[in-house]
């Protein structure tokens, strides 16, 4: 069985189960790395960071159980260390967000890409949106968006490249 097809076919056999969870393990971890690692602090006391980009290169690469399950964890568990107010809405958000991202994605077209990374993008904007004014008020809530909006570009612009690149080596690729 190819790599490729790991985010959209269950496994019959323990060890494509073991490798399925191994994956999901991996870019929970690599999603929480890349939204601890780089964090650039905004003024209502959250931060801007790229774990967007490895939701996306999860999502885009291998489907929306992986995208899905990496972004929901991954970033939940980022914010359990850091901003732990906003753990159980991020494991909905970014988990959805992952999730509709390999949905979207049919894994062979750019546009469709694109087309999931705006989509899935666009309800991280809008959850994080909700949160933000049920906490803070809308007017805060506001202020928020144009660093989520950043977050969601930075991600489609270094992840999609990525994950097509991803693509393209894992087919080659026997289990």
């Amino acid at each position: 069985m190819s790599c490729p097809s790991l985010g959209y076919v269950m496994f019959n056999n323990s060890k494509g189960t073991l490798v399925q969870i191994s994956l999901y393990a991996i870019m929970a971890a690599l999603v929480c790395v890349g939204t601890l690692l780089f964090r650039i602090p905004n003024p209502m006391g959250g931060y801007f960071n790229v774990g967007d980009v490895m939701i996306f290169i999860s999502a885009l690469t291998f489907g929306p159980a992986v995208g899905g399950i990496a972004g929901g964890i991954g970033s939940s568990l980022a914010d359990v260390i850091g901003y732990p107010v906003f753990a159980i809405p991020t494991l909905c958000i970014k988990g959805i967000e992952g999730f509709l991202a390999g949905l979207i994605t049919n894994r062979k077209a750019l546009s469709r890409d694109i087309l999931a990374v705006v989509l899935a993008g666009s309800e991280m904007i809008i959850g994080y949106f909700v949160v933000e004014t049920y906490l803070w008020g809308i007017g805060q809530a506001l202020l928020e968006v144009p660093g989520n909006v950043a977050q969601i570009a930075i991600g489609g612009v270094v992840g999609i490249p990525i994950a097509i690149v991803l693509r393209r080596r894992l087919s080659a690729i026997s289990i």
